[in-house]
């Protein structure tokens, strides 16, 4: 079958099944079938799929069509133009959680922090893939970034990613339950995209984000502050002073979590491209 006719038949089979930006994840597995670029997909309309290929590609169709995450298919998503490995064992990066990338380099411009005479101590709390940590540890070279997650499964993916990236040797790796077992007064910088999805909220969740991302890193609780309100005082006790906590947040939370850092000083909060409150930031007195 020629590779325009199967894209065509990719797209009209995943509509069909309700699946969300069809013509993208019809070229996205195509991509991944072939191991070319989307380039190549409109340079070459007519080359004839062989018979492997098109075994490979009807396998990622079912799959998606089922509501397996595309991500999860390709075991592949970029964040901050990183390349990242995804499995099921760890939250699929968002474009959304680059603002808080952002965040912490714009509260540590011009500070102690781009100093190559001084290494900030940052650490990513529940780092799952990586993606933060590697993110910082990329922009910010001088600084000393630590890494925890409860999860081994998802440690041994952010270690790949780090190694993939050549960043394994600027991020130290814990496995912890948030900031238990590590140093008081010890970090510049607590970052962390914790779970923060109240089970009230379930059937507002995306289905295939319910059914096949783990439920640990979405949901924190019946409220959604369950994570959050076990964080904010252990990050408390881990920062330096004058330190910040930069965490992740939905519009639903973001007024509860602001009473949370009462007593906190600088408790801003930084909207995402669409208006929604999506970070919290604080600085420790």
């Amino acid at each position: 079958m020629p590779l325009k006719d199967a894209l065509t038949s990719a797209i009209n089979r995943l509509n069909a099944a309700g699946v969300g930006s069809p013509n993208m994840n019809a070229e996205l597995l195509m991509m991944f079938t072939l191991g070319c670029d989307r380039a190549y997909l409109f340079a070459h309309p007519e080359r004839e799929l062989t018979a492997e290929e098109q075994s490979h590609y009807e396998k990622a169709l079912n799959e998606r069509a089922s509501g397996i995450p595309a991500q999860y298919i390709t075991g592949h998503q970029e964040f901050w133009a990183m390349d990242l490995i995804v499995t099921p064992a760890v939250l699929i990066p968002r474009p959304e959680t680059e603002h808080v990338i952002e965040t912490v380099l714009k509260l540590s411009n011009g500070g102690r922090a781009s100093s190559p005479g001084y290494l900030t101590r940052i650490i990513d709390v529940g780092t799952g893939s990586g993606c933060i940590a590697l993110a910082l540890a990329k922009e910010l070279p001088h600084a000393q970034i630590y890494a925890s997650d409860i999860s081994g499964a998802a440690l041994e993916i952010a270690r790949t990613n780090a190694a993939r990236h050549q960043l394994e040797r600027h991020i130290r790796f814990h496995r912890t339950d948030l900031l238990q077992g590590l140093d008081r007064d010890a970090f510049d910088f607590v970052v962390s995209n914790p779970p923060y999805v109240g089970e009230s909220e379930e059937d507002q969740v995306q289905l295939e984000v319910r059914k096949f991302e783990p439920r640990n890193a979405v949901f924190a609780g019946t409220t959604g502050l369950e994570v959050i309100e076990r964080l904010i005082p252990q990050a408390h006790a881990a920062l330096k002073p004058g330190g910040w906590l930069v965490i992740e947040i939905s519009g639903t939370i973001a007024d509860r979590v602001k009473l949370l850092l009462g007593g906190w000083n600088e408790v801003q909060i930084t909207n995402d491209l669409q208006g929604i409150p999506r970070v919290i930031s604080a600085q420790k007195p």
